[in-house]
């Protein structure tokens, strides 16, 4: 089947579904909307997928320039003629194929798009508008798909899966390298992967560091990622005198992330929205117990006293006071770590989970088949 991919721009989501979509009997061609990242992707999709220009050259879009874009997306359509579309984010890429009218349409949500977008009510709409469109729907975790049901989506024609991680690339090993490199080899070790925005939470975990530093003095904090907020971290911390027991790793690339779990003790996310996080699922699979706000998305995957512990969503407090047991009790670790392996191997494989995405498929070209469209 001739397929078109459809995403906001490229990301490393964007290279595991491409790499795995190539290995398959489809034919596939790549839209991104936008140029975002487009050097990269020239460099890292497989031969096999077909790559196409961006429909817009920015790295930004304006709600204005739907129409126009629509037009543009059509006669996309008309050139390559594919047989299926598969479109995400909902309020994005999904929502513009919807309004091509094209069949059959798989749209895809990518958690927050539905999680955290549609509090405004005029998103909500647009993500209403889009699944009554959509011939399935693929979303990551139980708390989307809640949510895709209370949009208007059949529940029928929804596949959940978490899209899970390579469990050979990330897997348990010693840490110990980047801890020397670091000077931090009898230190205890906090890792947050999130970017730098304030929906994921970063800002918590540097206020909870920042009170908790002065009493437990082996405490150290591993800060991957990039985003707007950066300067003002880099700079509450040094006017705290806090600076030299952070690092601030930058963008880490696939083949040394999992070397940077490995040191660490603790993987943390405070972030406000998430499906079924991917960052949260590499500190899993790498053996990392993680502590985690207590979103819907988190808990299905964090069980307190078998691979981590959740606090309270936004409570600085909480987050601080599970920070503080953990520090005092850090004996029970290893075997919580065990448990955070057994978590990912039971159920972030993406090996195992990928091929549910072309029974979303299977599932859309069904619906327009039995003259629903």
């Amino acid at each position: 089947m001739r397929l078109i991919y459809f995403s906001h721009g490229y990301n490393p989501h964007d290279r595991r579904f491409l790499t795995a979509l190539a290995k398959t009997h489809h034919s596939v061609h790549y839209l991104p909307l936008l140029n975002s990242n487009w050097d990269r992707a020239e460099g890292e999709i497989p031969a096999e997928i077909t790559i196409e220009e961006p429909l817009q050259n920015s790295s930004r879009i304006k709600w204005l320039r739907y129409p126009g874009l629509v037009h543009q997306l059509q006669r996309r359509f008309e050139r390559i003629q594919p047989e299926l579309i598969h479109a995400g984010p909902i309020h994005l890429s999904a929502t513009l194929a919807a309004l091509t009218d094209f069949h059959p349409l798989v749209s895809m949500s990518w958690g927050s798009d539905l999680l955290w977008s549609t509090r405004n009510p005029w998103v909500a709409g647009i993500a209403r508008y889009t699944l009554a469109r959509s011939d399935a729907f693929v979303g990551d975790c139980r708390a989307v798909q809640t949510a895709a049901i209370h949009y208007g989506m059949d529940k029928d024609r929804i596949v959940i899966f978490p899209w899970g991680v390579d469990l050979n690339h990330f897997s348990p090993k010693n840490g110990i390298e980047l801890r020397k490199n670091l000077g931090w080899e009898n230190n205890f070790i906090l890792i947050s992967t999130r970017s730098f925005e304030s929906l994921y939470g970063v800002d918590m975990i540097l206020k909870a560091f920042i009170q908790l530093a002065p009493v437990f003095s082996k405490l150290r904090l591993l800060l991957l990622g990039d985003g707007s907020l950066k300067e003002h971290f880099e700079n509450r911390l040094n006017k705290e005198g806090l600076l030299e027991r952070v690092h601030f790793a930058g963008v880490v690339d696939r083949e040394r992330l999992p070397d940077y779990y490995r040191s660490a003790d603790v993987y943390v996310s405070a972030s406000r929205s998430d499906g079924s996080s991917v960052s949260l699922m590499e500190a899993l699979a790498c053996g990392v117990p993680a502590l985690v706000s207590d979103i819907p998305g988190n808990c299905e995957w964090v069980e307190p006293g078998v691979n981590g512990w959740c606090f309270m969503d936004g409570d600085v407090n909480s987050l601080v006071s599970a920070l503080r047991a953990l520090l005092h009790e850090p004996g029970g670790l290893g075997e919580l770590g065990l448990g955070a392996r057994t978590t990912a191997e039971h159920r972030a494989n993406w090996h195992d989970n990928f091929p549910k995405l072309l029974d979303a498929y299977q599932i859309a070209v069904e619906h327009v088949s039995t003259g629903n469209r």
